[in-house]
């Protein structure tokens, strides 16, 4: 698992951050998981984790990491995570080149 298989823009280092900063622990990363289930098959998962667990790849932007457990790695192969904030409010997003289609809110995806 290469470090560029998958990239935690700036938007969403910086506001794990920002949530890390205000939890006061330095050890917080944001999980990304893929679940079955959605309207479109698959759904996109976000929680914080403080370790690391053993068939996770890890990836870095500046001093704030993102873990994925091998099971979901092979369906975000590729992708983008980010944060944004509008009119549906504001939340983790996944831009996956392998999702062939997405729900319209864009949390749940089909390969």
């Amino acid at each position: 698992m290469t470090a560029q298989a998958l990239v935690l823009t700036n938007n969403a280092a910086d506001k794990v951050r920002q949530l890390r900063d205000s939890e006061g622990n330095a050890d917080l990363m944001l999980r990304v998981y893929v679940t079955g289930g959605g309207c479109s098959g698959f759904s996109y998962g976000f929680n914080f984790a403080e370790s690391v667990n053993d068939d996770d790849a890890e990836f870095e932007n500046g001093d704030v990491k993102m873990v994925v457990d091998s099971l979901s790695y092979q369906y975000l192969l590729g992708s983008e995570v980010d944060y944004v904030q509008g009119l549906e409010g504001s939340r983790f997003i996944v831009k996956n080149p392998n999702a062939t289609t997405t729900c319209g809110c864009g949390s749940s995806f089909s390969i």
